[in-house]
């Protein structure tokens, strides 16, 4: 009996933080411009809108292009920072690894804040660059706790064996060591392209005038009044959010299989 109670409350709890998710995907294809139930049609009308929209569709490039080039430079600096944390003694090694990851610790409205005043200190304007360098910042920690996982299961002795036959260190990493971290490195790029595309707590307080993400293009249509095309907007985000991850995931997997087989 306890056991179904417990049940049940998840199911309860659940249903609270995913029924509205479900409500704005159902609207999204509702042929009426007043969002309202019983629904007078199946539409596609307001994805159509969307594609029409410039405004749109230049928030979907600029989220895409901060995504795509956060990824790449996350991805990057915390394969190398891995490496150089898992397979190498460096003095400080327990203190660089939890300032690394500090910015998972930190809430992200103050992490947003004291980058911006601090580079105001420095005279240092808002511009993309900046509003790249805060998402690298937000994002690198998780690249580095799932590519660390994934190399701490790679066996020294492998590598070993590629060095004492003539292998140079980087023929033993682009040919050993990269090939069995790819399911990690997908993974871990997936990870940051997704909370960059996603994010908008920090992209508020960094970008600069005129440049606006489609997290942040929500929140200033939300501000005039709620439009069907917000509902197919969100829509679109909850796939890219949601599919992202989970391909992602199928993919490290389906590696990993390869891998060991």
């Amino acid at each position: 009996m306890g056991w179904q109670l417990i049940r049940l409350y998840a199911i309860l709890v659940y249903g609270f933080m995913f029924l509205p998710v479900a409500v704005v995907v159902l609207l999204s294809f509702n042929d009426s411009q007043f969002g309202a139930f019983p629904m007078t049609g199946f539409s596609l009308r307001w994805f159509e809108a969307l594609w029409n929209n410039d405004a749109i569709m230049r928030a979907f490039r600029t989220s895409i292009m901060l995504g795509l080039l956060t990824a790449v430079i996350s991805t990057t600096l915390g394969v190398l920072a891995s490496l150089a944390l898992v397979r190498y003694s460096i003095p400080g090694r327990n203190l660089i690894t939890t300032m690394l990851i500090a910015p998972i610790l930190v809430p992200e409205v103050v992490l947003a804040v004291a980058l911006l005043l601090f580079l105001n200190f420095l005279g240092i304007g808002k511009s993309f660059t900046l509003l790249l360098f805060g998402h690298v910042i937000f994002t690198l920690p998780f690249v580095i706790l799932v590519v660390q996982a994934r190399l701490v299961g790679i066996r020294r002795d492998v590598e070993e064996a590629a060095l004492s036959l003539g292998a140079s260190p980087r023929q033993t990493f682009f040919s050993i060591t990269l090939p069995l971290l790819m399911p990690a490195v997908a993974a871990g790029a997936l990870f940051a392209f997704t909370i960059s595309f996603d994010d908008i707590t920090g992209t508020l307080f960094w970008k600069p005038g005129g440049v606006e993400t489609v997290p942040t293009q929500i929140f200033a249509m939300l501000r005039h009044s709620i439009s069907p095309e917000i509902n197919a907007l969100g829509t679109v985000m909850i796939v890219l959010t949601v599919g992202l991850p989970l391909l992602g995931a199928a993919l490290a997997r389906r590696m990993a299989m390869k891998r060991g087989g």
